[in-house]
This record gives structure tokens, C-alpha cells and sequence, in this order.
């Protein structure tokens, strides 16, 4: 017997035993079919797996962190290039950066581990918005996760300002405009957000939603998401059929792959590879600290959000636009994908199937793209009609012809398999090895009609 059969052998033992005597297989998560076994299928757990380092590295900052607007007199203002006094929340900062031990590894990896759970984020609403995993039964589980998503955004605005720096506090004021200008909700929530109206109650309240509120919402909705993918297994292939069965049930469960150890141990794998990547990306582009709230040297600093909020900035930037319309925009757009399951109807879930969606969802995926890189290179800058329409219209029209063309060549190519299927000659002359061709049901019929 080779070593590598005696050591599984060995392994599954020990496992055996383990699962034996823990009843593990009652409380992990449920089997996963074997397809499922490539990175685009766990685009979510990803995700997760982002979220717990945030967690953890957040946790490490709060021993050193002071949410705090009071001046402070230390080395940190005569690092700032004047022997004057800082806000706390910045000195602390400073402190993290250069006088804990590994603390500017720590704080940039937090940094660039928020980037990369929103971009993360993205690129999971994005995988289930062109595959229609949103589809029936998995409505609830949907909106679920778009609330994820408005979460983690959320939380990446409100840990803009612990910094406490001058672009963090001119980016979060703007932001603060945009909300309050909400219609009915803005007012209802400006008390709770401004507060008394001082710096301090503003960096509290900003602190306490990024450290506690914020987060107990998040983990309140991912063991919702968890619970929902328990229930319903992760959704099959993008198919034309539509009457393709999307539930999962004990039986298929039983001849796919366990939860623990294999799926444990693939996702650890991913996660292992993503914090090494993260920490590389940091110890090569360690963050540094922008100039503190109130230093003179900060007064032609301009107003620029972090990335993933680039788009909106830009959008109030365009002539016309004010902010109660773009923040207006905005719900119209969130409200859209919370309740798509039920503007989608269609039971086909192929992108080739759902043109209108698929059309709508890259229009809006290329506008987020250019408008973040437009943000980024002329912020503040404000923008004629004429050159938003010569900018911007392309985008919508171009992938309206591209999608058209495609889909009516599959919609060609579709009628003519359904002919041939049909035909009385079909299979007279068969291949020798080909399979015999699928009756026609009547679904097909009354789609190629």
C-alpha cells in the first residue's frame, strides 16, 4: 500500500470518529453537487470570508482607536509638519500607523480588505444577476443579499470618517447631504445622524453605526442568506428549459459532496489565498494618512469619496442634476434589484433568454465603470448636457444593438433546431455514438412560435 493511500485512509478514520462522536453532519452546512467545485460558484463565500478578516482586523484597531475630536498634543502634530495640536481620532490614527507593531500592515489590510469585500460584493450580485439565480424559489434569498449589499456599502461610508481627516470630512458632509435629501426617510433620519450638530456627535455616531449597528445588521442578514441557501442549495446552471427543476432535495443531497471537511476546507483554501494576496497588495502600497480636520494645509484639498462611491459624486457633478434627483435616482435603482425576482418573469434563466435585463444590468455596469473613472479624474468638475449625452448615450446604445444582434441570431438558430427536432426525417440516418434527439414538448413549441 503506497503512503498516500495509507494517509487517506488514515484521515477519513480520524474523521469518521470526529463526525461520530460531535453528530457534525447535523449542524454543518448542507452537501454541494461536485460542479459546483469552481470559484464562480463561491463568489458568496468569498465574500464572507472578507467579512470575517474585516472582523478581525477591526477588532485589532479598537484597542488602539479614539473616537475622539478633542485636541490632542503629541509627536503626532509635529508629524503633520506643525508643533500644533490634533484631533484624537487622527492621533490615534498616526499612532496605529507608526508606533504599533505591525500596525501599519494591520490598518492598511483593513483598508484594502474593505475595497475588496465592495468589489467582492459586486462581483456576486453581478454573477447571480446574469444567470437569474434570483429566480423562483430564491426570491427572498435575493433581496436578501441586495440588502447585504446596501449594508456593506453603508459600511464602508460610515469607516470613511474615523480617520478623522479633512478629505474624509468633506466627502462624509457631502454624503450626509445626499441622505438627508431622501424623500420622507432623509428627515427621519438626519437627529440620528447629525445629533447634536457638533464634530463630535457626527464622528460618534458614525463610529458606533461602522463598530456596532451596522455590523449587527450584517450578521442578522448573513445568517438570513445562509439560512435561505440551506433551504434551497446553491442554484443549478443557467438553462433555456423552463420547467428545469431548481430545488434540491434529501435525495439529491445524499450523492453530493459533505460540507465538512471537503467544502470546509476548499473555501479555507480561498481564503487563506485572499488574505495572502491582501497582505502582499499591503505591505507593497502601504496606506498613508491625509493631513488632520482643521490644519490650514488642508484647506485646497479636494472633495473625493473612496472608489465604490466615485459614480454618485460624479452624477451631481452633471448640470441639472441636484442632489434630491440623484439621491431620488438612486432608490429607484436599489428599489429595481431588491424586487427583480418579480419583474423578471420569465421562468428561462440563460442571459440569452432575458435581453431586456441583460441589456439593462451592462448599460448600468459600464455607466458605474465610467462614471467612477470620470469621478476620479475631474472631480467637482461640472458637466454640460451636451457632453453627457455624447458620453453616456453611446454606452446604453451600443449594448442595445449588441444584445439585439446576438439575440436574434440564437432566436434563429433556436427555430431551426426545434424544425429539425421535428421533422419526420429527423434521426433516419443517425450518427453512429450520437444520441437520440429529445422529443419536442410543448414549451419549446410555444417558444419558438
Amino acid at each position: 500500500m503506497s503512503f498516500s493511500n495509507w494517509y487517506n485512509r488514515a484521515l477519513n478514520r480520524i474523521w469518521g470518529f470526529v463526525e461520530d462522536r460531535t453528530s457534525m453532519r447535523k449542524w454543518a452546512l448542507r452537501p454541494q453537487p461536485e460542479f459546483t467545485f469552481k470559484p464562480s460558484y463561491w463568489t458568496g463565500a468569498f465574500v464572507v470570508n472578507a467579512f470575517l478578516y474585516q472582523v478581525v482586523s477591526g477588532a485589532l484597531l479598537l484597542l488602539y482607536y479614539q473616537p475622539s475630536t478633542a485636541p490632542t498634543l503629541t509627536a503626532c502634530g509635529q508629524a503633520a509638519g506643525t508643533y500644533s495640536v490634533a484631533p484624537g481620532a487622527w492621533c490615534s490614527t498616526y499612532y496605529i500607523l507608526h508606533s504599533v507593531p505591525m500596525g501599519s500592515l494591520l490598518l492598511t489590510t483593513h483598508l484594502y480588505g474593505a475595497y475588496a469585500m465592495i468589489f467582492l460584493m459586486f462581483v456576486h450580485f453581478y454573477r447571480g444577476y446574469y444567470l437569474g439565480v434570483y429566480k423562483a424559489p430564491r426570491e427572498f434569498s435575493w433581496m436578501v443579499g441586495t440588502l447585504l449589499l446596501v449594508m456593506t456599502l453603508g459600511m464602508g461610508f460610515t469607516g470613511y470618517l474615523l480617520p478623522y481627516t479633512q478629505l474624509s470630512l468633506n466627502a462624509t458632509n457631502v454624503g450626509l447631504v445626499l441622505a438627508i435629501r431622501l424623500p420622507t426617510l432623509g428627515p427621519l433620519l438626519a437627529p440620528f445622524i447629525l445629533g447634536d450638530g457638533t464634530a463630535q456627535g457626527l464622528l460618534s455616531r458614525m463610529f458606533d453605526a461602522h463598530v456596532v449597528l451596522i455590523p449587527l445588521a450584517l450578521a442578522a442578514l448573513l445568517y438570513a442568506h445562509i439560512a435561505l441557501f440551506e433551504s434551497h442549495g446553491i442554484a443549478p446552471p443557467a438553462t433555456s428549459d423552463p420547467v428545469q427543476r431548481r430545488r434540491y432535495t434529501e435525495k439529491d443531497d445524499k450523492k453530493a459532496v459533505p460540507f465538512m471537511p471537503h467544502i470546509f476546507f476548499y473555501i479555507v483554501k480561498w481564503g487563506l489565498l485572499y488574505t495572502g494576496v491582501l497582505f502582499g497588495i499591503a505591505a507593497l502600497w502601504p496606506w498613508s494618512l491625509p493631513t488632520y480636520v482643521g490644519n490650514l494645509a488642508a484647506a485646497g484639498v479636494v472633495t473625493e469619496p473612496d472608489w465604490y462611491f466615485l459614480w454618485l459624486f460624479k452624477f451631481v457633478d452633471f448640470m441639472g442634476v441636484t442632489p434630491v434627483l440623484a439621491i431620488g435616482l438612486t432608490t429607484v435603482l436599489i428599489v429595481y434589484v431588491l424586487f427583480l425576482p418579480y419583474l423578471d418573469r420569465s421562468k428561462r434563466t440563460h442571459p440569452r433568454d432575458r435581453p431586456f435585463f441583460i441589456w439593462l444590468g451592462t448599460s448600468l455596469l459600464a455607466f458605474f465603470i465610467l462614471m467612477t473613472v470620470w469621478g476620479g479624474e475631474t472631480p467637482g468638475v461640472e458637466i454640460a448636457p451636451m457632453l453627457v449625452a455624447e458620453t453616456i448615450g453611446p454606452i446604453f446604445l451600443v449594448n442595445a444593438v449588441v444584445i439585439i444582434l446576438f439575440h436574434w441570431r440564437y432566436r434563429r438558430s433556436y427555430q431551426r433546431r426545434l424544425a429539425a427536432r421535428s421533422s419526420p426525417f429527423a434521426g433516419a440516418y443517425p450518427i453512429r455514438g450520437a444520441p437520440a434527439p429529445a422529443p419536442v414538448t410543448a414549451a419549446e413549441v410555444k417558444a419558438g412560435e
